[in-house]
């Protein structure tokens, strides 16, 4: 509610209303001003409206801007122009369009001012072309483009660089690149926009050819930087971006967290921290490059020691920490800073912040957390519809929850293929088959476009609940219907299928039909296929496939060990054993977790490293020892 006007003022005056200006944020603030406008009779005043279109007309408030524009297309807009007026007012209600809402409006008001005899000058091009480039409008920009020339604003130094940046935006490279060779005078922005253009699109190459060319005194920290991060882009690029940043004339913080994100980025963790140490100033994003390199590595104790180090912190760095820790299985100590955040008020988590939580929650498998989280979400009134419903749904699914997996998945209104992917995946993981193959023939009713991960999906749900039939029908869908190539992953679901339901000679078959050779995956698939179903005919063969394959995986031969166990071949049994003592091969050991009041508990086999490791087998001693005292109940009849 704005406060009254000044009632010292004459009633005539414009001067209280001018003060209420400033102070307009509602709709109901500018409901007042209008009111006081018509009663006033100032409505009429070309000086007053015309200074409420240059207030309102870039405010952030959504009402401000509305009235703006119906001010001035009532009230100012359409007087008759002179030849020589500045179109100033116009170029503030285009702008108020090209750089915020509707920016397509901004070509229409040009139009409108083409139409109407309203002259224009380079800003309002400047300002539809913004609008052009933003929304990608390619016949609107290059008409555009046409108008520039036929009017003589073809050689404005200031327009050319506009569309130079504009034919890059909308991914014209070719055709910016034809403009900057016509150029006859250009500046640091025309090559700096070229630069930019070409590292975007990968093409270093063709940038640093720009860059040797480009005049020394046109060469600004801008040009520098791009260059340093283009060729952290490459593969082996490090070396140049080093020499490049030590021959800098100027550095500031930009060039020294490039260099320190390129080392990042391909693990060279102590050349990063030489410069890190060595940076004048450190801001937010420094600190989280450090972090997120650390983490990547796996030395999460250095990672975490810069992030107790920092004095002030912000939602980025404790999102790199966070997810650091969920990469090396930190989970807990993730959730730890999530809990730290929500109890601190002068930082808020957001989106990323809860997607890094929730994988923490899956992960760890602690439903009770994941509900208290999905409360969180809804008292703060965060959206589903994207990622984080998505998320949602693949938390209370590894946790165990489907029936809460699927309220979320029922509730989101507008749902993507990937709310339909997570959903599927849920009922793969708890081997409901027949429901998720329902739910693709759902999506083919709604119309909704399945991609590779909607069919892999439900083929693992297929091939974990025995249904071979559906399980060939969803391949054939895939490949006639939505006429999508399959890849090595949708072969090996079919494969497992077929193995898991003892087809092991049609598997096999169909390895050998395979448009594109197996992997070690779809081997190690059938070779277990085999084992399970005792088929050493196709086994032995298999597994000696798979150890040239992957000779150095220990799966492979205990698979055969097992398979010649299963079927007492002993003296088979002891030559993959020495096998694998020869080669140093190690049966990775097996892992099991329980979760008993709200603590996940991990135990390995022969592993004696819990802090109740003697309770728990002095327990498991007097089971079987009451176990073995019980006599069996012998009918004699």
């Amino acid at each position: 509610m704005l406060i009254c006007a000044n009632l010292n003022q004459p009633w005539n005056s414009t001067l209280p209303t001018l003060a209420l200006l400033q102070k307009c944020r509602t709709l109901t603030d500018v409901n007042q001003i209008h009111s006081r406008l018509i009663t006033t009779g100032f409505i009429r005043s070309q000086v007053l409206t015309t200074k409420i279109v240059l207030t309102f007309s870039p405010s952030p408030f959504t009402p401000l801007v509305d009235f703006a524009r119906y001010v001035f297309f009532t009230y100012l807009a359409f007087r008759s122009p002179k030849q020589d007026e500045d179109p100033f007012l116009w170029n503030a209600v285009i702008k108020s369009y090209s750089h915020g809402r509707e920016a397509q409006e901004a070509f229409i008001i040009l139009c409108l001012m083409l139409e109407n005899g309203v002259p224009f000058d380079k800003f309002s091009l400047s300002l539809v072309l913004k609008a052009c480039s933003q929304l990608g409008l390619l016949k609107e920009g290059m008409q555009v483009h046409g108008l520039l020339r036929k009017l003589n604003f073809g050689s404005d130094l200031f327009l050319q660089n506009c569309l130079i940046s504009y034919y890059l935006r909308c991914g014209f490279i070719g055709y910016a690149r034809q403009l900057f060779d016509r150029m006859s005078m250009r500046d640091s922005v025309s090559y700096n926009s070229m630069i930019d253009g070409y590292i975007k699109r990968g093409m270093i190459d063709l940038a640093k050819e720009l860059f040797d060319v480009m005049p020394l005194e046109n060469k600004n920290l801008i040009t520098w930087n791009s260059m340093i991060s283009g060729y952290t882009q490459l593969k082996d690029g490090m070396g140049l971006a080093l020499g490049l940043f030590e021959k800098m004339p100027d550095r500031d913080l930009i060039s020294w967290n490039s260099m320190i994100n390129g080392f990042v980025k391909c693990g060279n963790m102590e050349d990063a921290q030489i410069l890190f140490d060595k940076i004048p100033r450190r801001d937010v994003v420094s600190w989280a490059n450090m972090i997120n390199g650390y983490a990547k590595v796996g030395k999460i104790d250095l990672a975490r020691s810069l992030f107790n180090e920092m004095s002030e912190r912000d939602i980025v760095v404790c999102n790199a920490m966070m997810a650091g820790c969920v990469q090396n299985g930190y989970c807990g100590e993730a959730l730890e800073i999530f809990y730290h955040l929500q109890r601190n008020c002068s930082l808020q988590p957001d989106s990323a912040t809860l997607l890094i939580a929730l994988s923490a929650i899956a992960q760890l498998g602690h439903v009770d957390k994941g509900l208290a989280l999905h409360h969180y979400l809804k008292q703060k009134k965060f959206s589903l519809g994207g990622r984080l419903g998505v998320a949602l749904i693949d938390m209370y699914s590894k946790c165990g929850s489907i029936k809460n997996a699927v309220l979320v998945f029922e509730g989101i209104k507008y749902k993507t293929v990937d709310h339909w992917n997570a959903m599927i995946g849920g009922l793969a993981i708890h081997g409901m088959g027949e429901l998720a193959f329902k739910l693709l023939m759902d999506m083919e009713k709604l119309c909704v476009e399945p991609d590779d991960i909607t069919y892999i999906g439900v083929m693992n749900a297929c091939g974990h609940a025995g249904l071979v039939k559906e399980g060939l029908i969803c391949f054939d869908i895939m490949r006639r219907v939505h006429k999508m190539v399959p890849k090595l992953q949708h072969y090996g679901c079919m494969v497992d299928i077929l193995g898991r339901a003892g087809q092991i000679d049609v598997a096999r078959k169909f390895i050998e039909e395979m448009p594109i050779e197996a992997n070690d995956v779809i081997w190690r698939s059938l070779l277990s296929a085999c084992k399970n179903h005792e088929n050493i005919d196709v086994g032995e063969p298999a597994a000696k496939h798979l150890i040239t394959l992957d000779s150095c995986n220990s799966s492979s031969y205990v698979l055969l060990s097992n398979m010649y166990a299963g079927l007492g071949m002993w003296n088979a049994v002891s030559s993959v054993r020495l096998m694998m003592k020869e080669r140093n091969l190690k049966k990775i050991p097996g892992c099991s977790w329980i979760e008993l009041e709200g603590t996940v508990h991990e135990f390995f086999v022969q592993d004696k490293s819990h802090p109740q490791v003697m309770e728990i087998y002095s327990l498991l001693d007097s089971l079987s020892t009451s176990n073995s005292e019980v006599t069996p109940y012998v009918h004699h009849g």
